[in-house]
């Protein structure tokens, strides 16, 4: 389960067979973008912690 959470609940939510690779998790952000606003908006920032996975180089410039 991948899910995105906020202080109004889930954002986004993800349910996957098996771990979470650098393609399910850049679908996974793909369809969250969807669901955010833009900066300063609500919704606009996404935390994650420092694991491989998410210092992906097309991910960033997802977010950014």
């Amino acid at each position: 389960v991948l899910p995105a959470l906020s202080l109004s609940g889930v954002l986004h939510l993800d349910v996957l067979a098996g771990s979470s690779n650098a393609t399910s998790f850049k679908d996974f952000i793909d369809g969250l973008l969807d669901n955010m606003n833009l900066y300063p908006g609500p919704n606009s920032v996404i935390v994650m912690d420092n694991t491989s996975i998410h210092k992906s180089a097309v991910l960033r410039l997802m977010i950014e």
